[in-house]
């Protein structure tokens, strides 16, 4: 019985230690220093999160399944010396079975494919999807599958969404592999989401996040010109690729956007799958307004796969509507979207979502671009979907009914977790 009673007690203390956690959070307001088209802002963001910008980097935006699926598996069909491959969701379905086809094919052909695959994300994949990946020769990792061993680490996931192809083409963003991607967002089976396909140097940032993880599952490192080849500059474009996890940098994450919003001097436009920010965040985007820059974010509406995030969200907005920001919640489908453009300058893309999870909890990787034709193609597309969202006035969130706030209350008690 005795024994029975430690067991449980240490099984319990580990999973407290995984939701409380020990790092000291980022507590205080960051003084703004310099604007975003400063030099010392690129400058410092290299210094501060790791990696530098690159310049020479060309990054084109893929919209919902149907543009987003056929470049990626095309880039697969034509590897000639490696694939690497990290996801967070992979469920089986039509589309994980073309992109296992795909995958072992090229493997079949003597291409180094290697994919990682979280092991909460993936549970939905059957064996018999793994074994033909197996069979063909690709090595297939999980992410943290559950082991007594090492309870205390069951919360950290990872969320990244990175495929790398020859060390020479990279796609990052918000797809998983898994039927609500496919499509073009046309009805609530169909999310709406946004991928982008990268070339240039920075794709050489992108495989040394992978790299890092498959470290961390197989202890492998892998090297040399089938991993990084020497890559020539293929745009106008400045890049940064880096990465976040509890087990290193995990403020990395929040101390990027808190820079970003620190540093706006006109307009902030936030596409947010998941958008639950803390206290300090909060105060970054309300002090941002008070210096006159516009604030405008888009946030998923009655199509959303957890209906808790978005009572907590919701549970946030005050101060932010009562300062003018524009919130307007996505109406058609569920809003997957992850994207930050910041004074028509820089756009951020990738994983992450805002909120704790993302900030603190899960491995990510973001993508910095520093571009001004790009970004403008990306506030028209932030534009389109504003016009199909449902914009939340700060009156008509006053009068939300005593039972949604009370929802709300409760939702916002698991906001460590969300």
């Amino acid at each position: 019985m005795a024994s029975g009673i430690a067991a449980l007690c240490l099984v319990v203390g580990l999973l407290v230690a995984n939701f409380v956690g020990g790092e000291t959070k980022i507590e205080r307001r960051i003084e703004r220093l310099y604007t975003l088209d400063d030099p010392r802002f690129m400058h410092e963001l290299g210094v501060l999160l790791g990696p530098p910008f690159l310049p020479g980097s060309k990054v084109r935006a893929l919209l919902n399944g149907d543009e987003i699926f056929p470049p990626m598996l095309s880039a697969i069909r034509a590897a000639q010396a490696s694939i690497t491959f990290e996801t967070y969701i992979y469920w089986s379905g039509d589309i994980g079975h073309t992109f296992a086809q795909a995958l072992a094919e090229r493997a079949r052909q003597g291409v180094k494919v290697h994919v990682l695959l979280d092991w909460v994300g993936s549970a939905k994949m059957d064996d018999s999807l793994v074994a033909v990946l197996t069979q063909a020769g690709v090595q297939v990792r999980r992410f943290h599958p559950p082991h007594w061993s090492h309870l205390g680490r069951l919360n950290n996931r990872t969320h990244r969404k990175l495929l790398i192809v020859d060390g020479r083409v990279g796609f990052t963003g918000g797809v998983g592999v898994a039927s609500p991607w496919t499509g073009r967002a046309q009805d609530p089976a169909h999310w709406r989401d946004t991928h982008f396909e990268v070339q240039g140097p920075v794709v050489a940032q992108m495989q040394s996040v992978f790299i890092d993880n498959w470290i961390k599952v197989t202890g492998d490192v892998l090297h040399g010109p089938p991993y990084f080849p020497v890559l020539a500059p293929a745009g106008p474009g400045a890049a940064q690729m880096f990465s976040s996890s509890p087990s290193g940098g995990s403020e990395s994450m929040q101390l990027m956007y808190l820079l970003a919003l620190t540093a706006a001097s006109r307009s902030i436009d936030l596409s947010a799958a998941y958008f639950v920010p803390d206290e300090l965040t909060l105060k970054a985007m309300v002090e941002a307004m008070q210096r006159g820059v516009k604030l405008r974010i888009v946030v998923p509406g009655e199509h959303i796969d957890s209906d808790t995030v978005r009572r907590a969200s919701r549970a946030t907005w005050g101060p932010l509507l009562a300062a003018g920001a524009v919130i307007a919640e996505y109406r058609p489908t569920m809003y997957h979207c992850k994207v930050m453009i910041v004074d028509g300058l820089l756009v951020s893309v990738g994983s992450t979502n805002f909120d704790n999870r993302s900030f603190r909890l899960n491995d990510e990787a973001t993508l910095n671009v520093v571009d001004q034709a790009f970004a403008s193609v990306q506030t028209a597309t932030f534009e389109a979907d504003l016009a199909n969202a449902r914009q939340v006035t700060h009156a008509h969130w006053l009068a939300r009914p005593l039972h949604e706030r009370l929802k709300e209350r409760l939702a916002t008690l698991l906001d460590t977790q969300l």
